[in-house]
């Protein structure tokens, strides 16, 4: 595994919620990045992010991680959910806090 991989691997498994995204919460770099950040902060549930603009390492390697093309990246409890399209057809479903709530993810204060 490549140091690369090992790193994202860390942070997929050290947080219970992780979004890779463009930008941060605060100042997203991107309309998906945005609406991705929309969704959970609609879910109620607390997530840490990694902006894959200030490293290039992290954002070409988190496409070969999960064999995803695009950023933003969602991670549950270490598995790979899926994209802000994925995302919006999951909450709108009501799929995606159903999956919160069945992996016990923090709520956010």
């Amino acid at each position: 595994m490549s140091d690369t991989n090992e790193r994202i691997a860390k942070i997929v498994n050290e947080h219970d919620v992780v979004l890779f995204m463009k930008g941060t919460p605060l100042f997203p770099q991107c309309g998906f990045s945005s609406r991705a950040v929309a969704i959970l902060e609609h879910c109620g549930v607390d997530f840490d992010s990694v902006d894959v603009l200030q490293d290039s390492e992290i954002r070409q390697g988190i496409k070969a991680f999960s064999d995803w093309p695009t950023i933003p990246q969602l991670y549950v409890k270490g598995e790979f959910v899926g994209g802000s399209d994925i995302m919006m057809e999951m909450y709108e479903a009501g799929e995606l806090k159903q999956l919160l709530e069945e992996k016990q993810v923090t709520k956010a204060n």
